[in-house]
């Protein structure tokens, strides 16, 4: 059975720096960037979960990504 996408966002410790992406496995995703497998988020120590939005098609998620990430820094954080 396939997961629904999920659009994530990430912040560091401080909240300067952001991560937006997509994953079907959000647990996974997690812990690769605690992990720091992906470049960015262990360039900048992004492991904080800050948001996350459910979608029905993975069409659908990265559309929803591609908005979040035109979207002024203030928007993004909670």
């Amino acid at each position: 059975m396939a997961r629904q996408p999920v659009v994530h966002i990430l912040a560091s410790p401080n909240g300067r720096a952001l991560y937006i992406g997509v994953t079907t496995d959000l647990g996974r995703r997690l812990e690769e960037h605690r992990l720091g497998r992906s470049q960015h988020t262990a360039r900048y120590n992004i492991t904080k979960l800050v948001y996350t939005e459910e979608h029905e098609t993975a069409p659908a998620a990265i559309e929803r990504e591609k908005q979040l990430k035109h979207w002024r820094r203030e928007k993004k954080l909670p």
